[in-house]
């Protein structure tokens, strides 16, 4: 299944299946959002509502309100070897806020403040019920499925000082989408590539087999540390190629369009607007 989170017509928040082109509505006065319905683990049994035209409706990030975004840097090594860094034995974690989310199809904003505003595509996982110390190898039985990520980067204020998050979470800096894609409509996830290309150049192209540590290692971290709560979206890593350490740098501008692609997970699209 594929599921989207989208304002009707009339600007009402909802949630459905997406069907081709077509959005069969699965709210319920009780379940009004894709967080509530896994939340309450009713979303394999909702009833169809609804049907709208993709066209007629505006996409939502994937989850509009996470309790938490939680992204892993670091996780790829050819990311690593190009930023010059030091392999760790552990994950490096930072956070997004939920207002830095953008849907599929609508704007990335790059901050006033900086031009180095960079790219990174990434899977994004989403949590489907309460997880806290979760063994690795329990792990998957947490995630809904997955979605596409584009981690919009203020490089400048990324280094700051040695915390990423300033840099990370401006409003509207990072696209999630296109919709919740379930587990057994992805078959094999490590033979996905995460693809990114800007104005269609193809800049980065990794396996998410190469990530340093899996999904089932991260959640086992991450939950150690933080309970996890059904709709929390981790954010897995950037395959090499960031703009950030190309020669010349390569950053995202106003009417740049970007596109990040995970196989059978699908295309985030987003274009680049200037902060107003």
């Amino acid at each position: 299944m594929r599921y989207v989170s989208f304002r009707r017509p009339d600007g009402t928040p909802s949630f459905g299946r997406l069907d081709g082109e077509t959005i069969v509505e699965l709210a319920t006065d009780a379940t009004p959002s894709l967080k509530a319905a896994l939340t309450d683990g009713s979303l394999a049994t909702l009833p169809d509502g609804a049907s709208f035209a993709a066209t007629d409706i505006v996409r939502l990030p994937v989850i509009p309100d996470p309790a938490k975004i939680l992204c892993v840097g670091l996780n790829y090594a050819e990311h690593v070897k190009e930023t010059g860094r030091e392999q760790k034995a552990h994950p490096a974690i930072f956070v997004r806020y939920a207002d830095s989310l953008v849907a599929d199809g609508q704007p990335m904003v790059k901050p006033a403040v900086t031009d180095r505003f960079d790219y990174e595509g990434e899977l994004a996982i989403v949590i489907g019920k309460a997880a806290h110390k979760v063994a690795a190898a329990d792990a998957w039985s947490y995630v809904a499925g997955y979605a596409a990520f584009n981690d919009g980067s203020a490089r400048d204020w990324q280094r700051h000082n040695i915390q990423f998050t300033p840099g990370k979470t401006f409003p509207g800096t990072g696209g999630f989408g296109p919709a919740l894609v379930t587990p057994d409509e992805v078959g094999d996830l490590a033979a996905l590539r995460v693809q990114t290309r800007l104005n269609g150049q193809m800049v980065q192209d990794q396996p998410v087999s190469d990530m340093i540590w899996d999904i089932p290692t991260v959640i086992e971290y991450v939950s150690a540390f933080t309970p996890l709560s059904p709709g929390d979206v981790i954010a897995t890593g950037t395959p090499g190629g960031v703009g950030d350490k190309r020669n010349p740098p390569l950053y995202m501008k106003a009417g740049d369009k970007v596109e990040v692609t995970i196989g059978a997970v699908g295309t985030l699209t987003n274009r680049i607007i200037d902060e107003q």
